[in-house]
C-alpha cells in the first residue's frame, strides 16, 4: 500500500505482511505476485465505503502548502482503461496553483470481489505556463516490473499495513491504518468514525502524511506530519 481478516486472496496479486522488530515498529513488505491479474476477479463498480468511485462524482479540495494555496478537483469519469486485461475506472485529478493548471493526472482503479480497491497506475503531467514539463511519477501495472497495489482495503483493521503502489523506483507508496474512529472538521462538514492512515514511501523517507476517509465520501483531509507543510481539505462534493 494482509492479515487473515482481510480477504485479498487473489492468487495473482497478494500482499504479505512481514513484521520486523525495529524499535517496536512493524513494517510490511509486498511479496512477489505469482502472475498477471485475473480479470474475472475485478469490477469497475467501486463501492468500497471508504473510497466509493461513482462515475460523474466531482470532489473539490482546497490546498494549503509552503508555496501558498491551491485547488484540487477530482472527477470520477465514465471512461475506462484496460490494464493487464482488467477494466479499470479512470479518475481524473487536476491541481491548480494561482488559477493555473499545475498537474493533470489520470488514475486507474478497479475493485475486487471482496471489496478491496486496487490501484493500477497513473498517467501524470506537470505543467508550467501551460506546457508539460514533467511526467515523473507515471506508472502502469505490468510495465517495467510494476504491479497493482491496494489503495483501500475492504475491511481495514488498526495496524494493517499495505502497499498502495508497487512501481520499483518510481512509486512505492504505503499506508498503515491508525484508527477507525477519528474525528475532524473540514469546510465540507464535521465527521466522526473516520478511517485514519499513516502514509509513507521508502522513496521519500523524509515525508509522512496522515489521511482521513469518511464512509460514503472518501478522502476528506490529507496533511503532512513530517516534511514540507501541506494540508488538503474537502470543500465540496458534486454527485451525479
Amino acid at each position: 500500500m494482509t492479515s487473515p481478516t482481510r480477504p485479498i486472496a487473489l492468487a495473482l496479486l497478494t500482499t504479505a505482511l512481514v513484521a520486523v522488530a525495529a524499535g517496536g515498529a512493524s513494517a510490511a513488505r509486498p511479496s512477489a505476485p505469482s502472475g498477471p491479474p485475473n480479470p474475472a476477479q475485478f469490477s469497475t463498480t467501486i463501492d468500497n465505503p471508504y473510497l466509493p468511485f461513482v462515475p460523474g462524482t466531482r470532489m473539490v479540495y482546497r490546498e494549503h502548502g509552503a508555496d501558498g494555496r491551491g485547488r484540487e478537483v477530482v472527477k470520477v469519469t465514465h471512461r475506462t482503461k484496460t490494464i493487464q486485461g482488467v477494466e479499470t475506472v479512470v479518475v481524473r485529478d487536476r491541481a491548480y496553483s494561482g488559477g493555473e493548471l499545475a498537474e493533470d493526472t489520470r488514475d486507474w482503479y478497479a475493485q475486487d470481489r471482496q471489496g478491496n480497491v486496487w490501484y493500477f497506475g497513473e498517467n501524470t503531467k506537470e505543467y508550467e505556463n501551460g506546457k508539460v514539463v514533467s511526467t515523473e511519477g507515471s506508472w502502469k501495472a505490468g510495465v517495467d516490473g510494476a504491479q497493482a497495489g491496494i489503495v483501500m482495503e475492504a475491511h481495514p483493521k488498526v495496524g494493517d499495513t499495505y502497499s498502495q503502489e508497487d512501481a520499483p523506483g518510481v512509486a512505492e507508496d504505503m499506508a498503515t491504518v491508525l484508527s477507525l474512529d477519528a474525528s475532524r472538521t473540514v469546510p465540507y462538514g464535521t465527521f466522526d468514525n473516520l478511517l485514519k492512515t499513516r502514509d509513507f514511501s521508502p522513496l521519500e523517507p523524509s515525508v509522512v502524511e496522515r489521511k482521513f476517509y469518511a464512509a460514503g465520501i472518501g478522502s476528506v483531509l490529507e496533511k503532512t506530519v513530517k516534511g514540507p507543510r501541506e494540508r488538503v481539505v474537502l470543500v465540496r462534493v458534486v454527485r451525479p
